[in-house]
This record gives structure tokens, C-alpha cells and sequence, in this order.
């Protein structure tokens, strides 16, 4: 990538808001039933979309000091979006827009942006030093229907050319934001106004890039006839001038505005279905400033917006439907695409693991999700049952003592025992994993409903979906379908509803187990479509078998985050021999262990020999060994190495 001395790449001003998208489809937004959650806003989005392509980006805005406006925050960051600043406004309240999709051309939505944060951005909100640290600043013209915020926007254009930096225009017209419309018209994208074309014409001169669709670019040039318009925008400033096309693709005129549109840079669109258009523009902006601010030629730049326009008109949302630099990669180089691009396995597949959160080069897990096991304890002791949600709790507090805010370590907790500790690990920077499975079953069963995805749709996001399954890829053929249904279903479940899948297999006692037997298993349920996040395996002494089951994984699915080890209660000696040879393996992340490390400390507790805080020591210390064995191992392997 091209650059300089300032480490941003862009600096993106303006609007940054909640949306709430419907999730039914294909009907009024007064009947929609359930929203989904996510970061919206033009210049927000851009950002978002630019950081996944790689560029160094800011945002410059305001939200809420309130629990919308700290999700904003939270999620630019795990998007590697700089937040610096982002102003959190005490007095007003994050901006939210509830959005639809009724068919291909309804998209019903309503702002609430009555005197809402970033609608109060001023001169005293610009960080000079920002500005100055960005190669290039985008502004947007809906934001500049308040004074205050024109001139906050036109004076940080200004600082910008100061320092040698570029301004970039998204024309982005909301006439019901300018008070054209009723406010339930927010959908419509073009109102006739001479104050506001006279407006948006007045920032023309700082300009470097102006974008903008034809509707925007008339109400730019002040007339409805596309040449006109743009003639009279070429009158007002020098700047590269792209006129979106929706499917048609773009327009880019670097220099005078010819007699046709079409004899400027024509570069054609990727034909698709249209699912929804909210949010392609802004794809289509980031795509352009990938290139643009990489020194790419004018038409590459064209052909990178069009194709993040295309990606994300097929999806639901905008700032989430964001397409990663290795996802565009996919998308052009692919010889035939289907026309429902969002039925792109391969390509949605790309997308979800290039957009996960985090990246785990180790993971130490400590596993307190069994059911039966703390059941059948509580029994032997003749101890409350009722206990045994406290004593979750307890483990949660143990990880915390030894961690102390690592991100490198985790929980398994279930919701059955565990309801209490799973809500307090919500506070906790930890991998949280949490069991769907009925215990012992075989077929498997799950603990829930019967439809698994709407009990996945009341999980919190973070919670990792664990199921383990009693699999051999030679078990009776009627048996080994109705488990790999299953198994199908949740996978598919767990992708509608944004959850990570963590699938643990454990070889069937009685049944056969050499070498190839785990990678076996791996490679049939791969060949199902079926796509863990994470595997959950037992230990395998023979380095054949591990050298085996990475292949199987890395053939099959590059993006995995990899596998960690059970411990099925074995003696620590066991353990820790399991781990010297599962060490050279890289797939391999770490463990997740846990009646080895907590069956002495539970049995202790039940009985009411020790207190809680003995009981969190007893765990931490065991926990500690394990991690400093894990570790102990993995460092002799790259000593080695």
C-alpha cells in the first residue's frame, strides 16, 4: 500500500448511529417482529468497510454516553476501526434508525435523530492532531443540513488540504434529513431544494473526490438532467467525479465532462440479485478509496467499489455485509458466480471467518459445563443440588484470579447450572463456550426446543456454541445420518444467528480407534458442509494421528481457528504427556479441561469441607499447572524448531 508519513489512512466525519434492521423480509415495517443490531451511518460504515480492506481508518463523531453509543465504540474497535474520535456526548443520545426490506426496490426506514449526538458535532469537537495524521478525509453531505456540523465538516476539510491531505465528498442526500419529507419517508432519495444544492455546492472547492449516485449528483449540480449536473459541478472544482450506477457499475470523469456519460471512464457492474441496497453505497466508497489511496489505476479503483457495491447488495445490513480484502480476492477471481450471490458458500464462508472477533494463537480453557457429572456429585454427597450454580460461579472467579483480563483464556459453561456465571463472564474479556447438547445422548439430542436456532436466537453473541457428539465414521449407517442431520442443522443454525461453533468428538467406547480415525471423522463431516469454528478433540499419543487430523483441517478449511484438547478426567501425568504430543501440531491452541482440574475442589466444596475462597485457589492453582504444561510444551517445539 502507498504511503506516507501520517499513519491513517483515512478519517472519516460525521454520522455514526445504531441500526436496527428487520428480520423479517418481504413485508411492512409495521409488521416486522424482530431487528437486528448493528453499526450504521454512511461515514461509519465506510470506515468499517475500509479497515476490512486493509486501510488504516478513524472516525470522527459523536454518540451517546449510553449503552448504544458504547456498542458503537466497542464494535469499531473489533473492527480495527481508531476511535479516538469518537466523542461520547452526555447530554444527548446515540442515533437510531429502524430499517426494512420489503422487496427489491422497499427498503422503509425511519431516523431517529432528533437532537441526537453526532447531530450536535461543532468546531470544538476537531482534533487537530487526527486530522492531521490522515492521508485523507471524508465528509458526507447529509451531515452538513446543520450549521454547526458544516462548519465542523468544511473546517476539517480545510486543515486537511492544509496538510497536504485529500478531501473526499460522499454526496449521501436524505432529503427527510434536509426536512423535505415526512419523517416516515426516509427511504426516498431525492427532493429537488436550490438551498440545498447551493449548500452542498459550497464544500465543492475543497474537494479532491466526489461520489455520488445520479440522483445525488443532481441535487449537487442544482438540475435533474445528469450532463447538466455534472458540467455544473465540473464548474465548480477540479476534482475526480464517480457517478454510481447501481448495476450498471460507474462513471469516473477525471477531467472535462464529455458530450455522452457513457465516454467517461465506463466501468461495468457484477451482475446479481438485489437483496438490499442499503449499505452498497457506502461498500462501494471503501472499495473506490482501497484502490485510490493505494495509487491503484483509475479503473482497478472502479472495479473494486463495484464489486463491494455487488457483495453487499446481496446481504442483510450494511456496516456487517462489508466485504474483507481476502473476501474480495474471492469474489474477482471467481470464473462464474451465482446470481443469489448470498447462496455462495465458499465466498459467505470467506466472509464469516474473515469477520470473526479476535485471533487465538493459544486458548486455555477451563471446562465446567458438565451437567450429569455435577448432579451425580451432588447426589453422592448428599449435597444441595442448588449449590452447584454457585460453584460455577466459582470457577468463573478462579479463571479471573489466574488470567487477571488475558484474553487467552475461557470458560465452558452450560445454562442449565451455569446461568448465573455465564451472565457474570459477560463482564469478563474471556472465550466464553457454552453447551447445546443433552448429555449422554446418542443420537444426539440437543437441550433446547426442537427448532435449535431459536434457542440460539436468545444466546448472547459471544457464546461459542459447544456440542459434543459420540461420532465414528464407521458407526451404523442409520445412526451415523441421524447425527450428521443434526449436526448439519446446528451449523446452519449457528450462522443465522452469528454464533461460533465448537464441535467436540468423542470416539464411541468398544469402537475401533488407530491413526486415521479422527481425521476420518473430520474429512466426512467437512464433505457435509459442515464447518466448525473450533474443534474439540481427545488426546492422540501417536504423532501420526495429529499430523493426520491438522491435514484434514487445513485441506479442508484454511480458516479454521483451530482445536482444543479434552481431558475426560484423565490423571494429570496423562495429561500432560498428551499435551508433548499434540505440541508440535500448530492447529492445535490449547485445552479445554475440565474434571481434571476441578473434580478434587467441587467434591471438597459439596461436602462443605472448604470455603469459596479455598475452592477458587484449589481451581486457579490447577488451572495454573495446566496452562504453564501447555505452554512448557508448545516453547519446546519452536526451541526446537
Amino acid at each position: 500500500m502507498a504511503q506516507d508519513a501520517k499513519p491513517l489512512d483515512l478519517l472519516a466525519v460525521g454520522r455514526s448511529s445504531v441500526d436496527l434492521y428487520g428480520q423479517q423480509v418481504g413485508g411492512r415495517l409495521e409488521d416486522m417482529a424482530s431487528f437486528a443490531k448493528y453499526v450504521g451511518g454512511s461515514p461509519t460504515n465506510t470506515a468499517v468497510g475500509g479497515a476490512r480492506l486493509g486501510l488504516s481508518t478513524a472516525l470522527l463523531t459523536r454518540v451517546g454516553a449510553d449503552h448504544m453509543g458504547r456498542f458503537i465504540r466497542e464494535q469499531l474497535t473489533r473492527e480495527g476501526v481508531d476511535v479516538r474520535g469518537v466523542i461520547s456526548d452526555p447530554e444527548r443520545l446515540t442515533a437510531l434508525v429502524v430499517l426494512g426490506i420489503r422487496d427489491q426496490e422497499t427498503f422503509p426506514l425511519i431516523f431517529y435523530r432528533e437532537n441526537c449526538a453526532d447531530m450536535a458535532l461543532s468546531l470544538a469537537d476537531v482534533d487537530s492532531g487526527l486530522v492531521a495524521a490522515a492521508r485523507a478525509v471524508l465528509i458526507n453531505g447529509t451531515h452538513l443540513s446543520r450549521p454547526s456540523v458544516f462548519e465542523m465538516s468544511t473546517a476539517v476539510a480545510r486543515q486537511a488540504r492544509a496538510n497536504g491531505a485529500k478531501v473526499v465528498f460522499d454526496v449521501d442526500y436524505r432529503p427527510v434529513l434536509w426536512g423535505l419529507t415526512g419523517r416516515d419517508l426516509g427511504e426516498n432519495r431525492f427532493v429537488a431544494h436550490a438551498e440545498v444544492s447551493k449548500t452542498l455546492q459550497a464544500v465543492l472547492p475543497l474537494c479532491d473526490l466526489i461520489v455520488g449516485t445520479e440522483e445525488e449528483i443532481h441535487i449537487l449540480g442544482g438540475v435533474t438532467d445528469t450532463l447538466a449536473a455534472l458540467a455544473a459541478v465540473r464548474a465548480q472544482t477540479d476534482a475526480l467525479i464517480v457517478l454510481k450506477l447501481g448495476p450498471g457499475g460507474c462513471v469516473a470523469f477525471p477531467g472535462a465532462i464529455p458530450a455522452r456519460v457513457e465516454d467517461g471512464l465506463l466501468v461495468g457492474g457484477f451482475p446479481v440479485e438485489v437483496f438490499n441496497v442499503l449499505g452498497a453505497g457506502d461498500a462501494f466508497m471503501a472499495g473506490f478509496l482501497r484502490g485510490w489511496l493505494c495509487d491503484l489505476p483509475l479503473a482497478r479503483c472502479c472495479e473494486l467499489a463495484n464489486a463491494c457495491g455487488a457483495i453487499v447488495v446481496s446481504r442483510h445490513g450494511c456496516a456487517p455485509a462489508m466485504p474483507t480484502w481476502p473476501e474480495l480476492e474471492q469474489f474477482l477471481d471467481a470464473e462464474d458466480r451465482p446470481f443469489r450471490l448470498r447462496e455462495d458458500a465458499e465466498l459467505e464462508h470467506t466472509h464469516w471467518a474473515t469477520t470473526r472477533e479476535g485471533v487465538y494463537d493459544e486458548l486455555t480453557v477451563l471446562a465446567v459445563d458438565h451437567r450429569r457429572q455435577f448432579e451425580d456429585l451432588a447426589a453422592e454427597l448428599d449435597a444441595d443440588p442448588a449449590r452447584i450454580s454457585h460453584f460455577k460461579t466459582l470457577a468463573l472467579e478462579a479463571v479471573h484470579r489466574l488470567a487477571a483480563g488475558d484474553p487467552r483464556f475461557g470458560v465452558l459453561i452450560d445454562g442449565r447450572h451455569g446461568a448465573e456465571a455465564l451472565a457474570k463472564a459477560s463482564d469478563y474479556p474471556y472465550w466464553i463456550g457454552r453447551p447445546i447438547e443433552l448429555p449422554r445422548s446418542r443420537p444426539l439430542e440437543f437441550e433446547s426446543t426442537a427448532d435449535v436456532a431459536t434457542e440460539l436466537a436468545e444466546w448472547p453473541l459471544r457464546h461459542v456454541v459447544k456440542c459434543l457428539v459420540q461420532y465414528h465414521p464407521d458407526d451404523e449407517a442409520a445412526l451415523r445420518a441421524a447425527q450428521e442431520r443434526q449436526l448439519a442443522r446446528l451449523f446452519d443454525a449457528c450462522r443465522k444467528t452469528r454464533h461460533e461453533f465448537l464441535l467436540e468428538i468423542i470416539t464411541p467406547a468398544g469402537l475401533p480407534l488407530d491413526d486415521m480415525t479422527v481425521s476420518r471423522a473430520i474429512r466426512r463431516l467437512y464433505g457435509l458442509g459442515i464447518r466448525p469454528d473450533w474443534w474439540k478433540l481427545e488426546p492422540a499419543g501417536e504423532p501420526a494421528a495429529w499430523r493426520n487430523i491438522e491435514a484434514a483441517i487445513v485441506e479442508n478449511d484454511p480458516w479454521c481457528r483451530g482445536v482444543l484438547l479434552l481431558g475426560l478426567s484423565a490423571p494429570e501425568a496423562e495429561l500432560l504427556a498428551s499435551f508433548e504430543a499434540a505440541a508440535p501440531a500448530r492447529i492445535v491452541k490449547g485445552f479445554a479441561v475440565g474434571r481434571t482440574i476441578f473434580n478434587d475442589a467441587a467434591r471438597e466444596w459439596l461436602a462443605g469441607r472448604i470455603d469459596d475462597d479455598a475452592a477458587i485457589g484449589m481451581l486457579a492453582d490447577k488451572l495454573s499447572m495446566l496452562v504453564d504444561a501447555w505452554r512448557r510444551s508448545r516453547a519446546a517445539v519452536e526451541q526446537a524448531a
